[in-house]
């Protein structure tokens, strides 16, 4: 069992002001509704295939709905050598709740 850090959605925000990439894990659909900025998306649906595109040297913050999908990605991430990533408590929901910056609509 792997330990993945939560964060808060203004922690997180200060991780990726920092320079760290946040991943969004939820569906396309879900992702052009609404997302946090400077979000990338790689669906959980995707995301064992596509998890390598993500830099090991660079801190990674993950976030989805509510916080479940970014904690099994996250500890996927762990469990594939990947050091520095955290779950965002809440997900994009709490994000959006506390105001932080986001895109609606593609």
């Amino acid at each position: 069992m792997t330990n993945l850090r939560e964060v808060t959605p203004a922690e997180g925000q200060k991780l990726v002001q920092g320079g760290a990439l946040l991943v969004d894990v939820r569906e396309r659909e879900e992702f052009d509704n609404v997302h946090a900025e400077g979000a990338q998306l790689i669906p959980l649906s995707e995301f064992e295939s596509r998890y390598a595109e993500l830099p090991k040297d660079k801190p990674l913050v993950m976030i989805c709905r509510s916080g479940a999908r970014s904690q099994r990605a996250g500890e996927l991430l762990l469990e594939q050598g990947y050091s520095d990533v955290v779950n965002l408590k809440g997900g994009t929901n709490a994000w959006l709740e506390d105001g932080l910056p986001s895109v609606r609509g593609q």
